[in-house]
């Protein structure tokens, strides 16, 4: 006699609302235009590059604090089955945020005074915006097995 697995349940596949994921498409490119910003700075010492990356922060931090608000909620609302993967997202969310802060107070120094340490909270805040998009467009379904 041959055994048959027994199916598979999974949940529902539940893609993103599709403001959350037009507002996640933004802080990605804001603050890997502000590390690039910074590099040209690196590289040219004019000051408009210091600025341009003050106003890329600023708009990743306005765009990236309405995606928080909004993984906190779902965070808040969603199934058990789902907590750790929401938590994992909404920490990188937080973690971006609260570099991305800093590395805008770090920018708002002299234009030189910024030099080294706003090129490496850009680097790491870009890096955490990639994670936190690749984690919010993946969404849920993968591994969610019941």
């Amino acid at each position: 006699m041959v055994a048959i697995p027994a199916p598979v349940q999974t949940r529902p596949f539940r893609p993103l609302h599709p403001l959350h994921a037009i507002l996640l498409a933004f802080p990605f490119p804001l603050f890997l235009g502000a590390l690039l910003s910074d590099l040209a700075y690196r590289a040219t010492f004019h000051v408009q590059w210091a600025n341009f990356a003050s106003w890329l922060i600023a708009g990743g931090l306005l765009v990236g604090g309405f995606v928080l608000l909004w993984a906190l909620i779902e965070l808040a609302l969603g199934g058990a089955a789902r907590r750790r993967r929401l938590l994992t997202y909404f920490l990188v969310l937080l973690g971006m945020f609260v570099l991305g802060f800093i590395n805008a107070l770090v920018h708002a120094k002299d234009a030189w005074a910024t030099m080294p340490e706003g090129l490496y909270l850009s680097a790491i805040t870009a890096l955490l915006a990639v994670v936190a998009s690749w984690l919010g467009y993946s969404r849920f379904h993968a591994s969610e097995v019941k």
